[in-house]
């Protein structure tokens, strides 16, 4: 562990609540749409929108908020009212103006690991939004580098810490995604810590995955994490 030099942080549902935008937002996109649809069929096809769209919107609210347009079309045939889809815009509006409520001790976890490690931030999106949140989040002055990426595969990862120099085995991810966070670090050799967090999206699920066949650690919170490191080093 004394060969620990960087640590990076997943963005959303990691170092603030993200996943609890969507649900809600879904909720109400639901709710628009009952009049025409069932709840699971409004879902199903959701989620399918979402997915064929990830290759030309990417991840984050503007995408999810064109899929749900799409989706709003084809499950009315077209009959959809322009004013609901005004209302299915706000909701995307909303959320990302949503004011950022960061995970229970972050601020004070960041503070003490960076003055014995460089500190990243690796996530996925768009660029624009999370600049954005990571700015009104007040903490990006404890970051050295910043990285918002397409996707959070071995490639990318690969590519990062060639581009900054960093050996995978003086690299940790810390994140709430085991599909993007935690296996790809391992597939490079890198290390990495899981924080789970309560919602958690269909498409970022892994089955099959276990601490006993895959050497990373979980905590329960970020607030865990500089007390760990300390007994790993020891």
């Amino acid at each position: 562990m004394r060969s620990l030099r960087t640590i990076a942080f997943d963005a959303d549902d990691t170092l603030w609540h993200h996943q609890n935008l969507f649900e809600e937002t879904q909720e109400r996109f639901r709710a628009l749409l009952r009049p025409h649809r069932e709840d699971a069929w409004i879902d199903a096809q959701l989620h399918d929108t979402e997915m064929r769209n990830l290759r030309h919107f990417g991840y984050g609210v503007k995408g999810f908020m064109l899929s749900m347009v799409e989706t709003a079309i084809q499950l009315t045939d077209g009959r959809i009212a322009g004013a609901e889809i005004q209302k299915i815009i706000e909701l995307g509006k909303e959320m990302l103006d949503r004011p950022i409520e960061l995970m229970p001790g972050v601020a004070a976890t960041l503070e003490s690991l960076s003055h014995q490690y460089e500190l990243m931030v690796i996530t996925k999106g768009d660029l624009f939004d999370q600049e954005t949140k990571l700015a009104r989040s007040g903490l990006g002055a404890l970051f050295a580098k910043v990285e918002v990426v397409s996707e959070k595969d071995a490639p990318t990862y690969a590519a990062i810490l060639k581009r900054h120099g960093i050996g995978p085995g003086h690299f940790m991810m810390v994140g709430n995604s085991l599909k993007s966070d935690i296996e790809p670090v391992l597939a490079i050799g890198g290390r990495a810590v899981h924080v789970p967090y309560d919602l958690q999206w269909s498409h970022d699920r892994v089955e099959g995955m276990s601490r006993n066949t895959h050497s990373y650690l979980e905590i329960n919170s970020l607030s865990e994490l500089p007390e760990l490191l300390e007994r790993l080093e020891e």
